[in-house]
């Protein structure tokens, strides 16, 4: 989880970069606080982003303060149910807790540091955390394994790691986690480029450390996962504030749970 705060005297407009989590963006803001676009649609308020979302911009002005959470897909199957329902979707918090929602917000808006909302936050979500039953452990185990390759595992290699067939692997990690083991695994190779790319990296260093076939290879899904190129992409600010944000970040280790050096963004 992470932080943040905004001081825009003009509108703000930051389109979303996909990352391999559901992400919840509890917004804090007094007024009219932070807007979302996706879809066609214009709403306000804390939002769950389900895997693969698409174009969706959070846009607003003046001050504001926003709490960012990124949960494994393991993760959020157990808190929210199976996320199938939540693959390519955005969804008001309020529609996925209920009156829950509200209180946990009243909860963090009226803590007096951002250390007392990482300790609300985290305790909330353990609450939470067994609100549905847990995905089965050889689809846990997978996600593990796609996450810690960087997304250079083949699924016939999980399958037999893991003692399924193929087709029962796919069946049940997609019914569970709402995408398919080779979307996943594609879904991480592309977050390890794109902040590759973010870091400076040339792109056809990026492409061959990444286990692309070529440059073109990596610009084809540049283009399909965040409809960008990869310069655009290298310059996205929904990537700028990452080595800030979570400095601790990798496939292998947790994200620090932050502290108050929150990122501003004006």
């Amino acid at each position: 989880m992470a932080g943040f705060r905004h001081h825009a005297p003009a509108s703000v407009d930051i389109s979303m970069v996909a990352y391999p989590s559901v992400t919840l963006l509890v917004d804090l803001s007094e007024g009219a606080g932070v807007a979302y676009e996706t879809h066609g649609r214009h709403e306000h308020g804390s939002v769950v982003v389900g895997l693969l979302p698409g174009d969706f911009r959070t846009t607003g002005r003046g001050v504001g303060e926003l709490l960012q959470i990124r949960l494994e897909p393991v993760a959020a199957a157990a808190m929210f149910g199976a996320s199938t329902e939540l693959s390519g979707a955005v969804a008001a918090l309020e529609d996925v807790w209920g009156r829950d929602a509200g209180q946990a917000e009243d909860r963090l808006r009226a803590a007096a540091s951002w250390d007392e909302r990482f300790t609300i936050a985290a305790d909330i979500l353990g609450r939470r955390l067994g609100a549905y039953p847990p995905v089965d452990p050889q689809v846990a185990y997978a996600w593990r394994r796609t996450l810690t390759s960087r997304g250079r595992v083949r699924v016939d290699g999980l399958a037999d790691e893991i003692g399924w067939s193929r087709k029962r692997l796919w069946s049940r990690f997609r019914s569970q986690l709402g995408i398919t083991p080779k979307r996943a695994a594609r879904l991480v190779r592309f977050d390890h480029a794109a902040h590759l790319l973010a870091a400076g990296h040339a792109a056809a260093r990026v492409a061959t450390e990444s286990g692309y076939v070529d440059q073109s290879h990596l610009h084809r899904e540049v283009t399909t996962f965040a409809g960008l190129t990869p310069t655009a992409l290298a310059a996205a600010p929904w990537l700028a504030v990452d080595a800030v944000a979570w400095p601790t970040s990798s496939p292998t280790q947790r994200p620090a749970r932050g502290s108050e050096r929150i990122p501003d963004l004006r």
